[in-house]
């Protein structure tokens, strides 16, 4: 990894928001790839700070700001990436688990999508297996995208697949977790289809369910 980018994730990780807007456009200044920089700068500066707050280093306060550090410079990489300008690749709805309020990470793979072509639907943070449901019935969206930090939410994933079996979406309603509490024995466990460690994971895995879609169809 360039230096570059590793300071941008030493930033990210040392919640200094003062740098990190020379930091990203050092990168850019470089010829760094907004996704590298995302990639390898932000998520990966995310989970670090995730793993301190999970062993009771960093506080939630710790967690906010980190967020606010990567807010801070998302501008400069959008203004790179015009989402405008590409191919509608389908429709996914995002969501933090109801329970949980943390959204950088599910804004960072909101920024991704788009970028890639994707319509996405945000409904935000804490939201209820119901409105996730009632989303993808009136939108006709058969993505969804799940964030969880908090251990003591996990629950909420399965109450959002149980509600899809109950609306008879089961079978086309693809449900990706990610988060800092997620992994793969936690999506085998509440019965979701895929995880992604990463921002770019999730890219990867939206991309292979449209184009399964794409060729149905």
């Amino acid at each position: 990894m360039k230096e570059s980018v590793e300071a941008v994730c030493s930033a990210v990780v040392d919640l200094d928001i003062d740098a990190i807007l020379d930091l990203v456009n050092a990168c850019l200044e470089e010829g760094v790839l907004p996704l590298e920089i995302v990639e390898h700068g932000f998520s990966k500066g995310l989970a670090v700070v995730g793993e301190r707050f999970e062993t009771g280093e960093y506080f939630l306060a710790d967690l906010i700001m980190a967020g606010e550090v990567v807010k801070e410079a998302m501008p400069l990489l959008e203004a790179k990436m015009n989402p405008g300008d590409a191919a509608r690749r389908g429709k996914v709805i995002l969501a933090t688990v109801e329970g949980d309020i943390h959204e950088i990470g599910k804004n960072i793979v909101a920024f991704i999508l788009s970028a890639n072509g994707y319509e996405v639907i945000d409904l935000g943070v804490d939201v209820p297996a119901s409105r996730i449901i009632d989303t993808a019935l009136a939108t006709g969206a058969r993505l969804v995208g799940l964030s969880a930090l908090l251990s003591t939410m996990v629950g909420s994933i399965r109450n959002v697949v149980d509600s899809a079996s109950a609306a008879g979406l089961r079978d086309s309603l693809r449900v990706v977790i990610g988060g800092a509490c997620t992994s793969e024995e936690l999506k085998k466990e509440m019965g979701a289809d895929a995880y992604g460690e990463t921002a770019i994971d999730a890219l990867r895995i939206f991309n292979t369910y449209s184009e399964a879609d794409n060729h149905v169809r």
